[in-house]
């Protein structure tokens, strides 16, 4: 029997969904019923369990989103108005047909948004006396077995001619609330991320009003499971864990998965507790729903709260990794738990002036009935008259007062980065305050075994190793909620000798007291004296701007260039816009009295400061570094920063809470962030990260390492080639290495191998190392191009190639060309006719499959030849299996040569003309330099104007047309005075041949 994804992947999701809620002994969980319960589910109170049902047995048409019948059973169970008159239901039926209409124009996350108050009960209608407007529930979150909650297979949905089918469905009273992707287990390209594009690229744009009622999608092959809400970029989709299951890539932990996750109990509690819409920084309306660790951290911040004992707890949850998130989860469940008696939340941060990250998150998050403290006086009056909201305020403004200002039990106090502040005075005098409070510190920084302060402020006597949650570097680092950071060091002479000047300076300080000796180095500041020296901040600056322009600006990231201090930051900037030009960076720094006249074109309000890094935060602007000292060195976001340009001394936590701000996830493309030490910091890891935790000591992984795995990953690729003569061009030699790589299987491992030395180039270009290996680098990524599924299937291993790597190809773009005639082998039937009759037809099929896959990559995107590109998949695996014989075989491509010529003579020339200006538009981001003009568009608007006006049919193969479309070319550039730049030059018409 074979294995399908039905079969295998399918029906264990449906197996473990179907299993939950039964105990070890096979009995289930009974709970009494609900004050109301009318009984119309059942008359018996049931536990809650998933049951199946197939798709095909629903009491729905295809057109439609609901089951309605189990939405008004529902309505009328759980509202004793609408019992009273069940016709009441469907008025509230049509409320949600409504909202699943209203999905065309107010777009999906609007139409979410509003289904989920629907969901979550916010919703009334005038169903009580005299008219008068009373709630409206669709579930009854209290007693989860009380829902018809039913799980589907083969969910068919229809809108006018398009048909989609889901593979599984989690239907709760009808309303279909989740829905999973399962791919097959049996071949390595195709992984959860295939189901995940199925979900957020096709089913969701083209059929949105399914996602109307939608808590989460989870997809998977059998091996990784990922979840992610409505438009939540693919990237940001995570792995969801508990206690007892960690580990992933077998089906039986998929299993264990699915068991956990999709328990009703926590689907109906992601759905009302953990489920946000906020406004991001473009002003667009975004669902966020909860990581595990944000789950599981706030229920055992409400279950000990709900049991009053223990009364604190520290939670260290590694930067980046979401404690902003989970301070409003928290925030909220509390604040509706029944069994709290409307509590009042206090959130304390350590800025002075409450604008932090968790303000924005709050704010951004609409959470309701939030109070920004602005002063010591409102903190006592609010907590004085018993306000019962979430208060943000600062540590500080506890210092301000004295005494008791509440002494009520339902206070619950959850205090940011609460290392820094909480083992002194501020934080007894919060305690004196608020005397019977609950207190949870949360830090992004691990804490020093020896500093037992801030256990004894936080940690419980009950949590193992005194934390109440705990999640690692290492932890975030496998689910990818934040990158992996690289260190480099670059020339000692740009470095500070600190041993020597400690050594210098212990001599000429070595008869004077400990007191005098400290007055000296205030006076002598001899440190700045060296940093600052002229000669090295523009030998540092210079190295800066031109690692910048090398590793950084071609991937499309940001820098953040860290000073010694203030006046540090001001020569930076005057060197840097000598380098780098005005535009390319700003200072971002606090003032003082004393500042010279000079430095005030550097101060902003908080304003133009936050206008300032919004530009810093987008990608098309050319604002490329931000120079600091102090600033922006915590709870700065800015996911596009990639590279930390580090010229200042710092140690332990605040060390680690800086270099953390380039960790922070942007895309498939950003893989690490990179620090750079000019001070010396890092020459030894472990002292400079001084904690006792030995996992926080590999925070830091050095560039050195990747040089030293360079080589042997060469080889590994090269392994698969064991006789390929690499010096054979064209497509004999092509043919030869695609031998090597017979079937899925052996394409699929390679591609692997191919993805990390892939991942190690673009971390090293442009290291002087990669010459060495350029050339077996630059034959194995053709071979990679020219195996890798033209369909577009396997999106997660058949990674796009990076920047460095598509220079090192337009470098080489000459290589010798395959001649395509696939028109005259279609078209001639005495061609044709001698082909079929060809001794080798495997070898003559597989030129064939060459030119045909060279002719469908000039069409990426377009559907017609996606299709075609999946045919040719088939046929390819077909062949493979044994089903087809090698004459078979080449008559099948034939067939779909023939069908590729016939769709490019009916390709709209509108299209095309739109792939020329794209293809060339990615050309010139890709070799633009701080020289070039920065309005790419309008030089690739020019010379599409007027390569399109001098241009005819079959211009390429004629002199006189080579030498117009050259001649358009360079009148093109030289307006932008790029017409010497050679490179550029035929790199342009290297695209203009191919495209135009």
């Amino acid at each position: 029997m074979s294995f399908t994804e039905s079969n295998t992947v399918e029906q264990m999701i449906l197996d473990a969904a179907t299993r939950l809620g039964s105990v070890a002994d096979g009995s289930v969980v009974r709970e009494d019923p609900p004050v109301g319960w009318g009984g119309s589910l059942g008359e018996e109170f049931k536990p809650a369990r998933w049951t199946y049902m197939a798709g095909t047995a629903l009491r729905r048409q295809p057109g439609e989103v609901m089951v309605e019948p189990w939405v008004r059973e529902a309505l009328i169970a759980f509202n004793s108005e609408i019992a009273e008159q069940p016709d009441r239901a469907d008025e509230v039926i049509y409320a949600l047909r409504a909202i699943l209409l209203s999905v065309q124009g107010d777009g999906l996350v609007r139409a979410n948004e509003n289904f989920m108050a629907w969901l979550r009960g916010e919703k009334t209608m005038p169903f009580g006396p005299n008219g008068e407007h009373v709630s409206v529930q669709l579930v009854d979150f209290t007693h989860p077995g009380q829902n018809r909650l039913t799980v589907v297979n083969q969910w068919t949905y229809q809108t006018g001619s398009v048909v989609k089918r889901f593979d599984v469905v989690f239907v709760v009273n009808g309303l279909p609330v989740v829905i999973g992707e399962a791919k097959t287990p049996t071949r390595s390209a195709v992984t959860w991320f295939d189901g995940a594009y199925q979900v957020n690229e096709i089913y969701e744009k083209e059929i949105p009003a399914m996602f109307v009622p939608n808590v989460f999608s989870f997809a998977t092959e059998g091996k990784l499971l990922r979840y992610g809400s409505i438009r939540m970029p693919i990237d940001l989709w995570g792995p969801w864990r508990d206690d007892d299951n960690q580990d992933e890539g077998e089906l039986r932990h998929v299993r264990a998965t699915v068991e956990s996750l999709m328990r009703p109990d926590v689907v109906l509690d992601i759905l009302q507790n953990f489920t946000l819409f906020a406004t991001d920084k473009k002003h667009r309306r975004i669902k966020v729903i909860c990581r595990y660790q944000q789950y599981e951290t706030t229920n055992k911040i409400v279950a000990r709260v709900v049991a009053g004992y223990p009364k604190k707890g520290l939670i260290w949850h590694f930067q980046g990794s979401g404690k902003s998130l989970l301070m409003v989860f928290a925030a909220q469940k509390l604040r509706m738990h029944p069994q709290l008696g409307n509590p009042t939340v206090l959130i304390v941060v350590d800025r002075i002036d409450l604008d932090t990250q968790i303000t924005a998150t709050f704010n951004a998050a609409d959470v309701a009935n939030m109070v920004g403290v602005s002063d010591r006086k409102e903190l006592q009056r609010l907590l004085g008259q018993d306000v019962r909201k979430v208060l943000i305020t600062t540590i500080h403004k506890f210092g301000e007062g004295g005494g008791v200002l509440n002494d009520r039990k339902n206070i619950i106090v959850m205090v940011d980065e609460a290392h820094r502040t909480q083992e002194g005075d501020l934080g007894r005098k919060m305690r004196e305050g608020l005397p019977n409070a609950f207190l949870f510190g949360l830090t992004g920084t691990p804490i020093n075994r020896a500093d037992r302060n801030t256990f004894w402020a936080f940690g419980a006597e009950e949590d193992t190793a005194g934390y109440m949650s705990r999640y690692s570097f290492q932890d975030s680092i496998r689910d990818k909620a934040t990158l992996p950071l690289h260190f480099e060091a670059p020339t000692v002479k740009l470095k500070i000798d600190q041993a020597a000047i400690d050594e210098a300076y212990k001599v000429i300080t070595d008869d004077l007291s400990e007191q005098d000796r400290d007055d000296l180095a205030k006076r002598a500041a001899k440190m700045a004296v060296l940093v600052k020296n002229p000669e090295r901040v523009r030998a540092v600056v210079e190295h800066i701007v031109k690692h910048y322009q090398t590793k950084v600006e071609p991937n499309g990231f940001k820098a953040q260039a860290v000073c010694f201090d203030r006046e540090c930051c001001v020569l930076y900037k005057a060197v840097m816009d000598e380098i780098a030009g005005p535009e390319t960076s700003a200072i971002v720094m606090s003032s003082g009295q004393k500042d010279p006249p000079a430095w005030s074109v550097h101060m902003r309000d908080k304003d133009a400061e936050e206008k300032l890094l919004d530009r810093f935060r987008d990608p098309a602007d050319p604002l490329k570094f931000v120079i600091v000292t102090s600033k922006l060195l915590t709870g700065f976001d800015a996911p596009i920063l990639q590279a930390m340009y580090l010229d200042k001394p710092m140690r332990d936590h605040n060390l680690l809470q800086a270099i953390c701000r380039v960790n922070r996830t942007f895309g498939q493309s950003k893989t690490h962030g990179l620090i750079v030490d000019y001070i010396g910091i890092f020459d030894d890891v472990a002292q400079a990260l001084d904690f006792d935790e030995k996992a926080v000591q590999q925070v830091v992984s050095n560039i050195d390492e990747l040089r030293q795995v360079l080589p042997v990953q060469i080889q590994k690729c090269l392994a698969f080639f064991p006789k390929v003569d690499r010096s054979v061009g064209g497509y004999e030699g092509l043919l030869e290495a695609q031998q090597c790589l017979p079937n899925n299987a052996v394409r699929d491992k390679f591609a692997g191998e191919y993805t990390v030395l892939g991942a190690i180039w673009e971390a090293l270009s442009p290291d002087p190392c990669l010459g060495t290996y350029a050339r077996d680098y630059r034959w194995l990524t053709q071979v990679y191009e020219s195996v890798k599924p033209v369909s577009g299937n396997g999106k997660l291993l058949w990674h796009r190639l990076g920047a460095k790597t598509i220079e090192l190809i337009n470098e080489n773009v000459h290589v010798e060309a395959v001649r395509d005639d696939i028109d005259t082998l279609v078209l001639d039937a005495e061609v044709l006719d001698s082909i079929l009759k060809d001794a080798n037809p495997e070898k003559k099929a597989r030129e064939v499959e060459i030119k045909l896959i060279a002719r469908l990559r000039k069409h990426a995107g377009n559907p017609k030849f996606k299709e075609l590109g999946e045919r040719l998949e088939k046929i390819r695996e077909r062949h493979e299996q044994g089903l087809l014989n090698s004459l078979e075989f080449l008559k099948a491509i034939l067939e779909i040569a023939k069908d590729t010529v016939e769709a490019e003579k009916q390709t709209d020339p509108e299209e095309e003309k739109d792939r020329a200006l794209a293809a060339l538009t990615e050309l010139f981001n890709e070799v633009k330099t701080k020289h070039t003009h920065v309005i790419v568009e309008r030089i690739v608007a020019d010379i599409d104007a007027i390569v399109k006006q001098v241009r005819f049919d079959g211009w390429q193969t004629t002199t006189q047309g080579e030498r117009e479309v050259q001649q358009a070319l360079r009148r093109a550039l030289l307006k932008y005075r790029l017409h010497t730049d050679q490179e550029l030059f035929d790199k342009a018409y290297g695209y203009i041949r191919q495209y135009y």
